[in-house]
């Protein structure tokens, strides 16, 4: 089977596999400033292995994806109105934060009093 009849997810997961225990790639990837020099060391990666991915294949398909949007800043996680889970707490006025067991039990008290 040719590389190139692989689909994107498929090369990209090659790709993710090879740099296991690459220590000068990983070191590269490590002391990137930005996403520019990060994604010309993975695109010199995928060259090598013959896997024909482009940028925009890079820029699209997880895990590489999340990868570059992390190194720009980005948070892996985001709840809500897609403001990082931390960044919401950090910029509120107001601290209020319930647990998820004092919900149920607010919940729960509250189904009890009004015969639920």
């Amino acid at each position: 089977m040719s590389l190139q009849s692989l689909s994107t997810n498929e090369k990209v997961k090659l790709l993710v596999e090879s740099l296991d225990g690459q220590e000068k790639t990983n070191e590269a990837l490590a002391g990137c400033d930005d996403v520019e020099s990060m994604m010309n060391v993975l695109l010199a990666s995928a060259e090598k292995l013959g896997l024909g991915l482009t940028r925009n294949d890079l820029m699209t398909t997880p895990p590489i994806r999340d990868w570059i949007w992390y190194k720009n800043g980005g948070a892996l996680v985001t709840v809500g109105d897609g403001i990082p889970r931390y960044q919401q707490d950090k910029n509120s006025d107001k601290l209020l934060y319930l647990g998820g067991g004092i919900v149920i039990a607010l919940l729960f008290i509250v189904g009890m009093m009004t015969g639920f």
